[in-house]
């Protein structure tokens, strides 16, 4: 695992989640986890050819069904079959990731709130369900509590990224929400903040609130450094839509970001909240 270990420690924010929030025997499959995911991330968006991408991650869905059958051959399967027979996770996660990344190649739009729901349910919830297995919490109760959580998370993170992804041809906005509120893609791409966005990304970004109020359960039924990475993950979610309207939702003249120093603060409130066993808010 040492492979897997080298690629998720190059990143010092993924190293440092890791270290802060998981038992150190938990770290090799946290990091044998996140390989996957990295390297099938730099396949989607490295190459800047649509068509290469996809045929890259057809490989890497090869490699993911060769160590599946006993027989992985990449290091970063070798260390990811290690960790797939110890908690016992199904391939359907991993594909779910991997149908994701396919759509990004060929999807740019969404019709409606609905279809970036379904895009979620690949891209994001297979992560918390992956986490749940390795902190052993697999019923279908606490997953439905993670999908709302990772569901929330994705969707902030689009409304914070809007500029950007606008940027490369990707709008997230379901169309008919834009129909509906009068925003135009140009004023997107012009990086132009209107009362019209401003209206829909409020209603947007109440609809990722809504998530992790049903999603917050989810932390209290937890204990230890499970419990605490999940409040983390909840109450930094919050924080970038508590930033976000401060910016009376201006996402195109300034992408919202937690400082450090306020990563810290929220860390240590959250910290101590998991410690008295209250929910975190």
């Amino acid at each position: 695992m040492a492979y897997c270990r080298k690629l998720a420690t190059s990143h010092y924010e993924n190293f440092l989640v890791t270290s802060l929030f998981t038992p150190k025997q938990l770290r090799p499959h946290f990091h044998s986890v996140y390989a996957f995911c990295r390297i099938a991330d730099d396949l989607a968006d490295e190459t800047g050819d649509p068509d290469r991408s996809l045929s890259l991650l057809d490989w890497w869905e090869d490699q993911l069904r060769r160590a599946y059958e006993g027989r992985p051959e990449h290091p970063a399967m070798i260390a990811l079959e290690a960790t797939n027979n110890a908690f016992g996770i199904p391939m359907s996660p991993y594909l779910d990731l991997l149908h994701a990344f396919r759509q990004d190649q060929v999807t740019t739009r969404y019709a409606t709130y609905h279809d970036l729901l379904d895009y979620c349910a690949h891209s994001a919830n297979p992560v918390g369900r992956l986490t749940l297995h390795l902190f052993s919490h697999t019923d279908s109760h606490r997953r439905a509590l993670s999908d709302a959580i990772c569901t929330g998370l994705q969707l902030a993170n689009f409304w914070q990224d809007l500029a950007r992804d606008a940027a490369i041809g990707r709008v997230y906005l379901p169309e008919n929400d834009m129909a509906e509120y009068g925003v135009r893609r140009e004023d997107l791409l012009a990086g132009r903040h209107t009362p019209e966005l401003e209206a829909l990304l409020t209603l947007q970004c109440s609809r990722a609130a809504e998530l992790f109020d049903h999603g917050s359960a989810l932390v209290d039924s937890l204990n230890g450094k499970a419990r605490l990475c999940v409040a983390m993950f909840v109450a930094g979610g919050r924080e970038i839509l508590q930033m976000i309207a401060d910016q009376r939702y201006d996402v195109l003249t300034r992408r919202p970001a937690i400082p450090r120093t306020r990563q810290l603060r929220l860390l240590a409130s959250t910290w101590l909240r998991s410690l008295a066993g209250r929910p975190s808010t």
